[in-house]
C-alpha cells in the first residue's frame, strides 16, 4: 500500500479530529488531572489512527495548562508514569536464573520509565516534535532546581538525542532570498551579537564577504535548531566591532578572503538543550566553505570569554591570596570604567590580563577536569586549536562586563580535528600555539603559590 497515503489519511483524520474539538462540545477549562487522563488513555490505545487523535488530544490540554497545572503534571510524569520496581524485581530475578538474550530483553524493557512511551507516542501527533521541544522548554524553567526531576529531563534528552541526530538535520545557507518567516527567527535568536533590525541583518548576509548556516530538522520545519555566521576575511580577525559595523568591507570578492571566521553561533531551541548540533554544523560549513573557496587556508572563531571577568574579580580579591601584589593593583584599575581609552593605562592591563587568561583557558577546570570556559569547553572539544587571545578584541559594554575586552580565536584545522578531539576527550590535553603556551607561563608568575603544571 502507498505509505504516502497512510499518511495523508492519518493527518487527514487529525485534522478532522482538531476541528471537531476546536468546533465542538468541550470543556471550558482543564487541569493537570485530564491531562494524566488523557496520556493514560493514549498509552492504552489500539491503532495507528487512534493513537493520533489521542495524542493530538493530549498535546492540545497540555498547551492550554498554566504554570502550576503544568508543574504537577511533571511531577505526575515523576511518579505515575516511572518504571514499575516490582517488575523489575521479577524480570531481574527471571534473568539472574536464566541469563539469555530474550530474558535480559524482557529486563530492558520492564527497566524503561513508562513515560518514554508516552513521548513517543504524544509524537505521533502532527507537529508533535516541536510541540514536545517546547514542552521540554517548559520542563526546564519550572523545574529548575529540583534534582529529583533529572530522570525525566535524562528520558528527554534520551529521546531527542535520538530523533535529532545527525542523519536528520538539514543544512541550508541563510540569505537575503530566505523567506522573510527564517529571516525574522534569525533575528530573534541570535544570541551573541544582537542583530540590529534589517538592515544590520543584510549586512550579516552579504554576499561578498558574509556566509550564514543554519540546522533545520524535517519535523520542525522552518524552525532553525542552530545557525552560525561567518565572515570572509584577509588574515585571521582579532576584533569583532570591524565585523559587526555596517560599512567596511575587508574584500571586493570572496575569492580574495583566506580566512573564513566564525563569530556567531546561536542555539534556537531551549528545549534541545543538551543536544549537540554545534560540532556537526561548525564541521559541515568547513567542508561547504571549502568547496565553494578552495583559496580559504583558515578557518577560526572569534569568540566571546564570558565568565572571564568574574574569575578575574574572584582572584583579585584581597581575601583570595592568589594573585601577586602587583597584579592585584594592576587589576584594580578595571573599577575605572575609561581605562580603555587610556593606552599607557591599557597596556599595564594587557600586560596582566592576556597572560592570567592565557593560564584561565589552559589550567582552570570544572569537577570533570573539562574547562571551566563554556565556550572553550565547546571548541576544543570540537578538536579546535587555543590559538590566539586577543586584546580589546570587543569593546562593547558586554564585552569589557563579561570578557574584560578580550576575544579568543580558536583555530580549525581539517587534518589535526580528529586528533585534538582525541586528545582532549582522553586525556584533557589542550592544544594551544606557542604564543598562548609563553602567554601561561607568564600568568603563572602572577599567580601566588601556584606549582607548574
Amino acid at each position: 500500500m502507498n505509505m504516502s497515503f497512510l499518511q495523508e489519511l492519518f493527518s487527514g483524520i487529525t485534522r478532522r479530529d482538531a476541528l471537531q474539538r476546536r468546533f465542538g462540545t468541550r470543556k471550558t477549562n482543564y487541569d493537570h488531572t485530564d491531562l494524566e487522563a488523557a496520556c493514560h488513555e493514549l498509552l492504552y490505545s489500539d491503532g495507528e489512527a487512534a493513537s493520533i487523535v489521542m495524542a493530538s488530544r493530549a498535546l492540545d490540554i497540555y498547551q492550554s495548562l498554566g504554570d502550576d497545572d503544568k508543574r504537577a503534571f511533571f511531577r505526575a510524569l515523576g511518579s505515575n508514569f516511572a518504571a514499575d520496581p516490582d517488575k523489575i524485581d521479577e524480570a531481574y530475578r527471571i534473568y539472574r536464573g536464566d541469563r539469555s538474550n530474550k530474558h535480559l530483553a524482557g529486563l530492558f524493557e520492564v527497566c524503561e520509565p513508562l513515560r518514554q512511551e508516552l513521548f513517543r507516542r504524544l509524537n505521533l501527533a502532527q507537529g508533535a516534535t516541536y510541540e514536545l521541544v517546547k514542552m521540554r522548554q517548559d520542563f526546564l524553567a519550572l523545574m529548575k532546581g529540583h534534582k529529583d526531576f533529572e530522570p525525566i529531563n535524562a528520558d528527554f534528552e534520551h529521546l531527542f538525542g535520538s530523533w535529532f541526530n545527525r542523519g536528520f538535520l538539514m543544512l541550508r545557507r541563510i540569505d537575503w532570498a530566505t523567506p522573510a518567516s527564517i529571516l525574522e527567527k534569525i533575528i530573534r535568536y541570535e544570541a551573541v551579537h544582537k542583530i540590529q533590525g534589517w538592515d544590520d541583518l543584510r549586512r550579516r548576509l552579504d554576499n561578498r564577504d558574509r556566509r550564514c548556516f543554519a540546522f533545520f530538522h524535517p519535523a520542525i520545519g522552518d524552525e532553525p535548531l542552530i545557525f552560525v555566521e561567518v565572515a570572509l576575511t584577509k588574515g585571521i580577525p582579532d576584533k569583532i566591532q570591524p565585523i559587526l559595523a555596517h560599512d567596511r568591507y575587508d574584500i571586493d570578492a570572496p575569492e580574495l578572503a583566506d580566512s573564513a571566521a566564525f563569530f556567531g553561533i546561536s542555539n534556537c531551541q531551549v528545549g534541545l538543550r543538551g543536544i549537540s548540533f554545534g560540532n556537526f554544523l561548525i564541521k559541515q560549513v568547513v567542508q561547504e566553505l571549502k568547496q565553494e573557496l578552495p583559496n580559504l587556508k583558515n578557518f577560526v572563531t572569534l569568540s566571546p570569554l564570558p565568565m572571564f571577568r568574574n574569575w578575574l574579580e574572584q582572584i583579585s580579591h584581597p581575601d583570595s591570596g592568589q594573585l601577586t601584589p602587583e597584579a592585584r593593583s594592576v587589576l584594580g584599575h578595571l573599577d575605572n570604567p575609561e581605562w580603555a581609552r587610556h593606552p599607557e593605562l591599557a597596556e599595564r592591563l594587557n600586560e596582566v590580563i592576556r597572560p592570567l587568561a592565557a593560564r584561565y583557558l589552559l589550567k582552570e577546570k570544572s569537577g570533570d577536569n573539562l574547562p571551566l570556559n563554556p565556550v572553550a569547553r565547546f571548541h576544543l572539544g570540537n578538536g579546535a586549536e587555543l590559538h590566539r587571545i586577543n586584546w580589546l578584541g570587543d569593546v562593547s559594554e558586554n564585552g569589557m562586563k563579561q570578557s574584560a575586552g578580550l576575544m579568543v580565536n580558536y583555530l580549525y584545522v581539517l587534518e589535526n580535528i580528529e586528533r585534538n578531539h582525541e586528545k582532549f576527550t582522553t586525556n584533557g590535553e589542550i592544544v594551544c600555539s606557542p604564543s598562548v603556551r609563553e602567554l601561561s607561563k607568564l600568568g603563572r608568575k602572577l599567580l601566588q603559590g601556584e606549582p607548574e603544571k
